[in-house]
């Protein structure tokens, strides 16, 4: 084969073959699409931790919650018994009408015998309590501050058992007296429910 021949050959064979441009370009092919599956990976990884922390959030925020509100009701009802252990003190021995309140907290954490061990703030967050107070200024209650709904809706403590269903914390009012206080009203004694009392007349038939 003479030179001009092989000369010729060889520039068929370089033009059939893909060039270098187009090699480039099937390169810059692949790396995008390597470069667009990792960022979609991190996408995904971005999505998936946000919602993990979010979650994680959620729960621990709920948490703090319960062992806030487990504290509320512990301290609230504290200071009730307090309140109620106070009054029957002073008024021992004495022909009072009514009770009898402290004016503050700290009141009730005076020797020589306190009733209350220190004076709780409102573990809610909220800083003081709200207090109820009764006509002569007194306390005769406290409550949280706080309007959020609460977790506990059901199977209170006795001595508060008229939270139940109640839509807020601050309607959870720790006073002396209260509803759950309240004896339930008897029947008269020979009365049963519904009826007459025994040996009495029976209850009369309405009229046609």
């Amino acid at each position: 084969m003479s030179g001009r021949e092989l000369t010729g050959y060889l520039a068929g064979v370089w033009r059939m073959s893909p060039g270098r441009s187009e090699m480039d370009k099937l390169e810059q092919c692949r790396l995008g699409n390597q470069r667009g599956a990792t960022y979609l990976f991190a996408m995904f990884s971005v999505v998936v931790v946000g919602l993990t922390l979010s979650l994680a959030a959620k729960q621990w925020k709920m948490v703090v919650q319960r062992e806030q509100e487990a504290d509320l009701l512990a301290k609230g009802i504290e200071i009730q018994f307090a309140l109620e252990a106070y009054s029957n003190t002073i008024k021992a021995g004495r022909n009072m009408p009514g009770e009898v309140y402290p004016l503050s907290l700290a009141e009730l954490t005076k020797p020589p015998r306190p009733f209350l061990r220190k004076v709780y703030k409102d573990p809610m967050g909220s800083g003081d309590w709200e207090y109820l107070r009764a006509p002569n200024g007194g306390i005769r209650g406290v409550r949280s501050r706080s309007t959020a709904p609460p977790i506990k809706k059901r199977e209170f403590p006795p001595a508060v058992r008229h939270f139940e269903g109640l839509p807020r914390y601050s309607d959870w009012v720790f006073q002396y007296p209260n509803a759950s206080m309240m004896p339930v009203p008897q029947p008269p004694a020979g009365a049963p429910p519904g009826g007459a009392p025994v040996g009495g007349p029976p209850p009369a038939n309405p009229s046609p």
